[in-house]
This record gives structure tokens, C-alpha cells and sequence, in this order.
């Protein structure tokens, strides 16, 4: 009995929602690493959802083109999820040191370009170059679901277990040079964000460096224990015949067999595991961010007044213009000084009494406009367990809102934003 049932497949399916989220205004900023970084965590929660689901109680070989398709995934997420964190801190190396983005249509293309073939192409020359030490297609764990199978001989190390911890090391050195960079400049640094409609930019930029540097952390030492693990399991009798001998058979592990294998166990349960925490350390950074909290206010806005929900849309549209009013009376000259707003102050005030609460954050213009009828509203697996020591059971075979100006809700979607 799997005592992660049914919480790991709802947090699995939860975290790929929370993913796609933010995922549209991270595309229309240029943000390939951050693009790229959420399609792979995003892919691994869906395949491992769908893997709890499928292969709860039972090891039976339902799916062999979905399991070809989603161990081949996988395998490359492990590399490159370290590849889109290295791609991230190496633009923010370069933003931090220039202070500044190229606007040049054809510099974007070329940075995408690089990223693509950091995030993208890599992974996927891994992926192929990792048939050289694959086993079988795959391997079936009941509770699990299907995982790659990798044995541990050198040529693994070379084509397979190494690169994440590279990668790592290089993005430890940017991160770094981005860090120096950063305490040197870093007056500079804050006007140019801070710098027109950049605050957002800014805040992006710290969350950015927040989460690469995270990333590293964490990256590094589950890459050298990784590495660790294979070198002193690893066989050094390497022969294609009998690295490849049986491929097309798919062994099965019963959850009695590997559960009883303590340090199996751990490596399964880890190496599913770590990947939610991923997810929930970028939803934590970006998805209830105050920017992403906007944008999901005026989707909800949209989509409330589409279904007739007026009500609903009038109330989160005072709440945000009376939020931002107060922080802009907040922001204010002194009491010693006299107020330029008493007129408009006096008349919003009035208006509650004559039209209503939901009349308090529409400016003069707009309440007239109302009165006369003309008013109207338009509207995102570092650890692998070593298992060939284990008896198998071989199977058989926007729309945007525009909303009055008092509450309208800033998309990110400048080209400068980080």
C-alpha cells in the first residue's frame, strides 16, 4: 500500500497548474531560461501525476509508448533543469554587468537562440547519448511507474551522471561573477531597473537571483552524491553485448520488493519527490508573486464579467483602486502642506452618498459618464537508485481588461523586465 496515496498525485497535479501559470508574461518578457525552466518541472509533475495514477497497486505494463516517451523526458529533465538555472544566471551575468538589455530585434533572436540550445538542444543530445549505458527501455516500480534505466558503468559517468554537476559548477561561477558584479554596481544597477515602468523589472531580478542561487545549492551536492554513489557501485567490465543483452525486456518491481530495500526506497521516494520541491520553490518565488497576483486578478476580472458576474468584478475593482488610492495618499506632500485634490477628494466623497459604495473609486469624468449611460466596461531527477541487484518480474512482453485607470493592473510585458 502506497502511503503517499492520494496526496502525491493531487501535489503533482497541483504544482503543474501552479507552473503554466505565470508562463504567458514570462514569454512575452523574452525569458527563455525562466520559459524553459517551468516546461520542464511542468512536464515532470504531469508524468509523474499521471505515473501515481496509473501505477497505484500494480506494476503492469500498460503504456510502452508513453513509458519510451516519459522515461526519455525525464532523463532529460535531470540535466536540464540544471541547464535553464546555469541559461537564467548567465543573462542575469549580463544584464548585471551592462546594465541593460539589447532592444535589437535580432540580438533577442540570438540570445534565444543560445538559450534554446542551452535548455534544449543539450538535454536532448543527453538524452540520445545516454542509450550508450541504458539497460532496458525502461523499468516498471508498482507505486512509481515507469523510470529509465541506467547501469552504473563509466561510460554513464561520461554520458550521463556528470553533466548535471558541471553544469552546476558553471552556474556557480556566474553566479558569483553576478554577485561581484552586482556590489560593484549596484547603485547603477538599481536606477536602470527602477528606472520608467522597471520596478516590476526589479523585483523579477531579485527573485531571479534568489531562485538560481538556490538552485546551486541544492544542485551541487545532490550531483556529487549522485556521483559518489555510481562510482563506488560501478562496474568496470563495460561490454556493449552485455549492457544491451534482454533490452526489449521491461523487469517489474512489486512495491514488497523495493520498499524492503532501504536504500532503494530512499532513492525512489527522493528522486519524485525532489521534483515537487522544485516546483514549489519557483511557485514560491514567482506564481504568488505581487505582479502574478495582478495578472490573476484581471484574468478573474475578465472571465467574471464574460459569465454575467458583475458583482464580483465591480468589488475586486474597487478593492484594487481604493488600495492603490491609499498608497498614493500615503505618498503625499506633508499636512503643512495644502492639497490639490480637495475638489476631486470631496466629490468622490459625495458620490458615495449619491450613487453608492461601488461609485467611490471612479474618478469625475467616469461618474458623469455613468450618469449619462455612456459608461461601460471593456474587457507555466538528479537520484537514480541503483536496482539491478533486485529480483524483477519480467512482463510479457490577455484578453485584456481595460478597466477605469484608478484600478488597472500593470502585465508584465516590457522587454526589459528580467
Amino acid at each position: 500500500m502506497d502511503p503517499t496515496y492520494p496526496v502525491y498525485p493531487v501535489v503533482s497535479f497541483l504544482c503543474f497548474l501552479l507552473l503554466l501559470s505565470p508562463l504567458p508574461w514570462q514569454f512575452r518578457a523574452w525569458n527563455t531560461g525562466t520559459c524553459m525552466y517551468i516546461f520542464w518541472i511542468a512536464t515532470d509533475c504531469l508524468i509523474c501525476f499521471i505515473n501515481s495514477l496509473v501505477w497505484h497497486n500494480n506494476a503492469i505494463d500498460w503504456a510502452p509508448v508513453y513509458c519510451d516517451i516519459s522515461t526519455r523526458i525525464m532523463m532529460g529533465a535531470s540535466v536540464a533543469i540544471p541547464a535553464c538555472s546555469l541559461c537564467i544566471q548567465r543573462r542575469l551575468y549580463y544584464m548585471t554587468n551592462t546594465c541593460g538589455v539589447t532592444t535589437s530585434r535580432r540580438e533577442k533572436t540570438k540570445n534565444v537562440c543560445i538559450d534554446l540550445a542551452i535548455c534544449l538542444g543539450f538535454p536532448l543530445f543527453i538524452m540520445a547519448l545516454a542509450y550508450i549505458p541504458q539497460g532496458q527501455r525502461y523499468d516498471i516500480f508498482e507505486d512509481i511507474g515507469c523510470l529509465y534505466s541506467v547501469y552504473d558503468v563509466w561510460p554513464a559517468i561520461l554520458t550521463f551522471y556528470i553533466w548535471p554537476l558541471v553544469l552546476g559548477l558553471i552556474s556557480t561561477v556566474y553566479c558569483v561573477m553576478t554577485l561581484r558584479s552586482f556590489v560593484r554596481r549596484r547603485s547603477e544597477l538599481n536606477e536602470f531597473l527602477n528606472s520608467g515602468d522597471n520596478s516590476i523589472a526589479s523585483n523579477r531580478y531579485y527573485r531571479l537571483m534568489l531562485l538560481t542561487c538556490t538552485e546551486v545549492v541544492f544542485t551541487i551536492p545532490l550531483a556529487s552524491y549522485v556521483l559518489y554513489n555510481v562510482a563506488i557501485d560501478m562496474d568496470k567490465n563495460f561490454s556493449w553485448e552485455h549492457i544491451h543483452y534482454g533490452f526489449h525486456v521491461v523487469p517489474t518491481y512489486p512495491s514488497i520488493i523495493w520498499r524492503n530495500n532501504k536504500r532503494l526506497h530512499v532513492g525512489m521516494e527522493f528522486s519524485r519527490w525532489i521534483i515537487i520541491l522544485c516546483a514549489i520553490v519557483f511557485c514560491a518565488f514567482f506564481t504568488f508573486a505581487e505582479d502574478s497576483r495582478n495578472n490573476y486578478r484581471a484574468l478573474f476580472r475578465t472571465v467574471a464579467k464574460r459569465f454575467g458576474l458583475m458583482s464580483i468584478a465591480t468589488h475586486l475593482n474597487g478593492t484594487s483602486a481604493r488600495a492603490k488610492d491609499g498608497v498614493r495618499r500615503n505618498m503625499s506632500l506633508p499636512p503643512m502642506f495644502p492639497s490639490r485634490n480637495k475638489t476631486r477628494d470631496s466629490l468622490i466623497i459625495s458620490s458615495v452618498t449619491l450613487d453608492g459604495l461601488h461609485m467611490a473609486s471612479i474618478s469625475d469624468d467616469e461618474k458623469s459618464a455613468a450618469r449619462d449611460g455612456s459608461f461601460a466596461s471593456s474587457s507555466s531527477s538528479f537520484v537514480s537508485g541503483s536496482h539491478k541487484d533486485l529480483p524483477a518480474i519480467p512482463s510479457p512482453e490577455a484578453t485584456s481588461t481595460t478597466s477605469p485607470p484608478a484600478a488597472s493592473v500593470s502585465t508584465p510585458g516590457n522587454d526589459n523586465n528580467v
